[in-house]
């Protein structure tokens, strides 16, 4: 099999702008799902941060939920989902998303998809906050056996080139008809621009932006932060899902301890080996992610615990340790790696920063409000998860909305007006940038998920909000000045760029992932300081209750705020013709 490195087009080698059908940015689930339903008569680039696979997707462990048993259905996966989505799903979209999840979930087993199997069935388990065993999986890495399987049979495609490592920079638009018409990426030491009527953002997440995610490093929001700069409208920036249980030990990586543990019948325990979440919710550790989250801070709180280094204990010897061999033999091996024997020891585990359950506002035929610009999966708002994500919907969103790329609009040749200014000679920079701006960069990086995590972590209030708020706009003038900043600020539409010095890539890679960081970080908190309530995943001490006036969506779009109950639709934003 060719590898992905080997598909890397040549082409930019040549001083003309490289044309493609249809640019997929980002190489999770979402992107490599909406490549394959794509037609295969376009001619479709594939745009990774890194090479296959590396994304939140093949991270996933718990699994991908649809209602295939016998005692399920569609309505009953529907109505969980709009209840923990605490009143902000569009019933339309959640109704889209549950109908197809079984022909959706078939595709991907016909595809290859390894799914655990039981009486010659699938096998399903159940996770907090449904009310039937609906989730398949494999063992507890579905999320790899999903993409990595997608990443098979993309390579099997002659119609989708790779183009990896490669970091998205600014979408390319119309000067005067503001659509589409392609985008600029960091790749081999150079700023390459990528002609296209169809850009498909399917960056994944923000989980960066928390000095605690469960989230890879990947996750820097860019597929956000890109649409915002274009103009493209945004909505629930404000609800970030919180998992209850991620590793939490000195060294370790936040590692997620899947939601099926608890399923399963895991116990979460304090250190004196009391099960408290109950003293919080009826459900236990089965309650909703937000709740149970939240029951951890407030324990912390009770039992006088900084909730920054704190932790508790998930004890998974109440599962038959047959059962935990089969179902979880990766969370085995990665606690054996940190000195935790989960057959005899209990897990130490906290929150952090899971899931953006905003994003790009959607349509459900995968659209934005721009047009040319569609958005896939967790950098998306599509209203199917509303304030709290019910746990397993993310993988099947990114499936059953990539499918709906088999039905994109590109137009045919010559119907676009004509493309703005393309230059024809590559230019060679030699951009020089002083050590002491690299470590200002640097210093960013580590600095603003700490901010973001202290002011708009599991519990909120104005003051953090607005504290928080200034001090990134004081870090976002002061990146301004900065040697790149002021260099990307002067680019020339179309014209290819050589950086001369071969040590420029990875600091151009730092640099853009922290400007998209930064960016993030302001809507996160404007949207979080504007809802003046508690809802799902966001929490104001100084509102601590649902408001019915707020049981709307927030949505953003360049510098303006606003509220809205109304189901998107896109449909009629279509390219202008000649």
């Amino acid at each position: 099999m060719e590898s992905t490195e080997n598909r890397s087009p040549n082409i930019f080698a040549a001083e003309e702008v490289p044309q493609f059908d249809v640019l997929v940015v980002g190489a999770g689930a979402a992107g490599l799902y909406a490549a394959l339903c794509l037609p295969q008569h376009l001619q479709v680039a594939i745009i990774a941060k890194e090479h296959l696979p590396l994304s939140a997707s093949d991270w996933a462990q718990g699994g991908i939920a649809a209602a295939i048993a016998p005692d399920d259905s569609p309505q009953i996966h529907l109505e969980d989902t709009l209840k923990a989505g605490a009143g902000l799903c569009d019933r339309a979209a959640v109704d889209f998303l549950v109908q197809k999840a079984p022909e959706c979930v078939q595709h991907l087993a016909d595809l290859g998809v390894g799914f655990d199997r039981q009486n010659q069935g699938f096998a399903l388990t159940l996770e907090a906050a449904h009310s039937r065993r609906r989730v398949l999986h494999a063992s507890d890495t579905t999320g790899r056996a999903v993409t990595s399987t997608l990443a098979q049979r993309v390579r099997e495609r002659e119609n989708i080139q790779i183009i990896a490592p490669a970091l998205a920079h600014r979408l390319w638009l119309h000067p005067q008809q503001h659509c589409c018409q392609g985008i600029s990426i960091f790749y081999e030491n150079q700023l390459l621009w990528l002609s296209a009527p169809v850009v498909v953002l399917a960056t994944g997440g923000g989980g960066q932006v928390f000095a605690r995610t469960t989230n890879p490093s990947v996750s820097t929001g860019d597929g956000v932060a890109i649409a915002w700069h274009a103009g493209a409208m945004l909505r629930d920036l404000e609800f970030v899902q919180f998992h209850p249980t991620a590793l939490t030990k000195p060294g370790a990586p936040h590692f997620l301890i899947s939601e099926a543990v608890r399923g399963e019948g895991a116990h979460l325990v304090d250190n004196q080996g009391h099960r408290f979440a109950f003293d919080y919710h009826p459900d236990g550790e089965l309650a909703p992610r937000d709740v149970v989250s939240r029951a951890i801070f407030w324990h912390f709180q009770r039992l006088g615990l900084d909730p920054a280094t704190a932790n508790v204990w998930l004890d998974m010897r109440p599962i038959p340790p047959e059962r935990i061999r089969h179902r979880f033999p990766n969370i085995i091996q990665v606690c054996r790696q940190w000195g935790i024997d989960v057959f005899n020891d209990p897990i130490p585990v906290a929150p952090a920063a899971h899931y953006w359950m905003g994003g790009i506002a959607t349509d459900r035929g995968a659209r934005t409000s721009m047009p040319g610009l569609y958005a896939v999966g967790e950098t998306t708002s599509t209203g199917i998860h509303g304030a709290n994500r019910l746990a397993s919907n993310s993988l099947l969103e990114c499936i059953v909305y990539g499918a709906e790329l088999a039905r994109v609009d590109v137009p045919p040749p010559g119907a676009m007006p004509p493309m703005a200014i393309v230059a024809t000679e590559a230019k060679v920079s030699q951009l020089e940038i002083p050590s002491s701006q690299w470590e200002t960069i640097a210093k960013l990086r580590q600095e603003i998920p700490r901010l973001v995590w202290q002011s708009a972590g599991l519990v909120r209030d104005r003051e953090r909000l607005t504290a928080g708020m200034e001090q990134i706009k004081t870090w976002q003038q002061e990146f301004t000045k900065l040697e790149p900043t002021q260099f990307f600020q002067n680019l020339i539409p179309g014209q290819n760029i050589h950086f001369a010095r071969s040590d420029t890539m990875p600091k151009l890679r730092a640099w853009g992932e922290t400007q998209n960081l930064l960016d993030v970080a302001m809507l996160v908190l404007q949207s979080a300081c504007f809802r003046e309530e508690s809802r799902g995943a966001h929490y104001r001490e100084d509102f601590p209750h649902p408001r019915a006036t707020w049981q709307k969506h927030i949505s953003i779009q360049n510098q303006c705020l606003w509220t809205s109950d109304s189901e998107i639709s896109f449909s009629c934003r279509r390219h202008p013709t000649v």
